[in-house]
């Protein structure tokens, strides 16, 4: 079962809205995770790094920031088997390949800047949630 969190999760929209606004405007780039990271372990410049270790030195540290404001650690459940995260993080992978791009620069970025490819792409990847989620829950009952 899993729980509905309106205000955590508007919260993280803000966020996440915000960083990509700011990441737009103030170098022109895209935010969109994978890529962030994978230009990071690949940088094409000094400069190409820099900003791209920040973005994801502030996904490493925010959980730590949240413990130090509220006094609580950030509660993360996987309610899979280790090999069902590999194996969908492989999936992911490929998705994230072929579709030239992952959820956050199509789903976030691309929805925003009206793109039709980043509209068929994020239409995509919630079509497949939908009928993974579907699948998992209702006809082989989560026992993955």
């Amino acid at each position: 079962m899993t729980e509905f969190t309106p205000w955590a999760s508007l919260a993280g929209g803000i966020l996440i809205g915000t960083a990509a606004v700011l990441l737009m405007g103030l170098f022109g780039r895209i935010m969109g995770a994978t890529g962030v990271l994978a230009g990071f372990v690949w940088p094409s410049g000094r400069d190409d790094w820099a900003w791209r270790a920040s973005v994801l030195a502030g996904m490493v540290t925010a959980p730590a920031l949240y413990f130090l404001i509220s006094g609580r650690a950030v509660e993360v459940e996987v309610p899979v088997s280790t090999l069902a995260m590999i194996v969908s993080g492989l999936i992911v992978g490929m998705g994230v390949t072929f579709g030239g791009g992952c959820t956050s620069g199509h789903g976030v970025c691309g929805m925003a800047r009206v793109s039709p490819r980043s509209m068929v792409a994020t239409c995509v990847f919630m079509i497949a949630a939908f009928v993974t989620v579907y699948v998992t829950r209702h006809v082989i009952g989560g026992a993955v």
